[in-house]
């Protein structure tokens, strides 16, 4: 998902209404209900449902994922996929994972984490990952620290009291990507390890979970999964994950199983959930748009 990525052709309408079924791969996956979809999208990494406000944000500008050339921004859109301000917040590089904390969009950006505040979209601070290679994923645990992680890196950051420094670090997990705070652990999905040619692997990823006080490592799943990118809890230890290059929604089930939830298009990133209504809103990195289906899971 972070090579350079073309949009894809010229795009029509910003937001179409529609009750599509793409079918599954999988027999036992009922197939998703597309609900509507937003085709203006440049290179969509992630969407961030803030449930409080009811909104979501969406991170614009990963053509060229690891180019910093100031091109990305944030659009904020109603559940409906409608656009309240397409670039709600501007001045960013290549815009990735999204978290909030106290009223402040956290996004990681290249090699920085980025501080928004929700109420103008301003940005008031830039947290500087030293040595970072590719910031991805964010996820904020109950304290207010933020994790990100660094997928090209083998490591994840912590921000804490205003500073940001490298908190685990190593090849046990490579290619660390989706992050989310479940208790008292962060869970971690991973990319897989990659073999220097691009974004291409030797072994897949697989997902693991991270003691917060202890920093001990634990794999939840027994053999190497996908190249994974999206991750959502959906309780009692199990996760939605997204394998971005088939273009999957898988379920993690908490006794360390995987099953097809949805069989999509390649390019899906990093989507949110909304249990209310079990409605996925996926990005696609090269299509250029957002998604919003019903699923299964």
């Amino acid at each position: 998902m972070f090579r350079t990525l073309l949009a894809g052709s010229a795009l029509v309408a910003a937001v179409t209404t529609i009750a599509l079924c793409v079918p599954a791969n999988n027999a036992l996956a009922a197939a998703p209900e597309k609900l509507w979809e937003w085709s203006k999208a440049y290179g969509p990494e992630c969407v961030f449902f803030d449930k409080k406000e009811g909104v979501l944000y969406v991170s614009n500008g990963n053509n060229d994922a690891m180019k910093k050339d100031g091109d990305g921004y944030i659009s904020k859109h109603s559940l409906d996929g409608k656009v309240i301000t397409e670039k709600w917040a501007t001045g960013l590089n290549a815009p990735k994972g999204m978290d909030v904390v106290n009223g402040r969009l956290f996004v990681s950006d290249v090699d920085a984490l980025v501080e928004i505040d929700l109420k103008d979209g301003s940005v008031v601070a830039t947290h500087a990952a030293p040595d970072a290679k590719l910031l991805n994923d964010v996820a904020a645990d109950s304290t207010g620290a933020v994790y990100v992680s660094d997928t090209m890196g083998n490591q994840i950051y912590r921000l804490a009291d205003g500073k940001i420094e490298s908190w685990l670090k190593g090849d046990t997990i490579a290619g660390p990507n989706g992050l989310l705070v479940d208790g008292d652990n962060l869970i971690v999905n991973s990319w897989g390890v990659l073999t220097g040619n691009g974004w291409e692997t030797s072994v897949k990823g697989n997902v693991y979970s991270v003691s917060l006080a202890e920093k001990s490592i634990k794999p939840l799943t027994v053999k190497p999964v996908g190249n994974l990118d999206a991750m959502q809890p959906l309780g009692d230890g199990a996760y939605l994950l997204g394998d971005f290059w088939v273009g999957k929604i898988l379920k993690f089930a908490s006794d360390g199983s995987v099953s097809e939830v949805a069989a999509l298009e390649q390019g899906t990133a990093d989507f949110d959930y909304d249990p209310s209504t079990k409605t996925v809103f996926v990005p696609n990195m090269m299509k250029g748009t957002v998604t919003a289906y019903t699923i299964a899971p």
